[in-house]
């Protein structure tokens, strides 16, 4: 826990050591996701462009690597949504952060072994996990049901859950198909008694 602890403490990286950071925990994301928590230090550092002597001075052990991954690419899913609201519609913002959601599942899932342990020592981890994507959800709802597009009622805590039972679902990269009809189908629910243009307004 020490460790953990003074990892963060760590002071800023110099510009060409964030790059190697970045481009190593991009590499990581995509090993995890393709061969899981046993994924191949070497690759990953050689898919990075750096050497594992790099890696294993940024991240001592695999167990730091897999924390530092899934931090990482939950900030980056948190941070997409105000950039997809500025460039989008609300609900279509919505549904692409669902699709960056069921990524970032994959993702979970592929080292869910090695991650299981993080979390388990570091129980605030996934409480801020949480947190987070709660609020970069009720971001996404709160803008459409001010411009009409979402019904007023919904919950982004019920939706994070909805989202995570579709990911338990249909969360395998094979079943992407069945994952994006049961998108579709969320989407339209946050519709149904909409006010914009009288679409998806409940019948009398």
């Amino acid at each position: 826990m020490e460790d953990r602890k003074d990892q963060r403490k760590r002071r800023p990286l110099r510009a060409d050591a964030r790059l190697n950071e970045d481009r190593l925990l991009e590499a990581a994301a995509r090993a995890f996701a393709r061969d899981g928590a046993e994924a191949q230090l070497k690759a990953i550092a050689q898919d990075a462009g750096v050497g594992i002597g790099t890696l294993y001075r940024r991240f001592p052990s695999r167990e730091r690597l897999v924390e530092a991954t899934y931090r990482n690419e939950t900030t980056k899913l948190c941070a997409a949504a105000p950039d997809l609201l500025a460039s989008s519609p609300a609900d279509e913002a919505l549904r692409a952060w669902m699709d960056r959601f069921v990524d970032f599942i994959a993702t979970k899932h592929a080292m869910a072994d090695a991650l299981h342990a993080v979390l388990v020592a570091d129980g605030d981890l996934r409480m801020q996990t949480r947190d987070l994507l709660t609020e970069a959800l009720a971001s996404l709802v709160r803008t459409g049901a001010e411009d009409g597009t979402f019904r007023p009622d919904v919950s982004p805590e019920d939706l994070l859950m909805s989202l995570g039972g579709i990911t338990l679902i249909a969360g395998d990269p094979g079943q992407r198909d069945l994952a994006r009809r049961l998108l579709d189908l969320l989407m339209d629910s946050l519709r149904y008694g909409a006010s914009k243009h009288g679409r998806g307004t409940a019948s009398a």
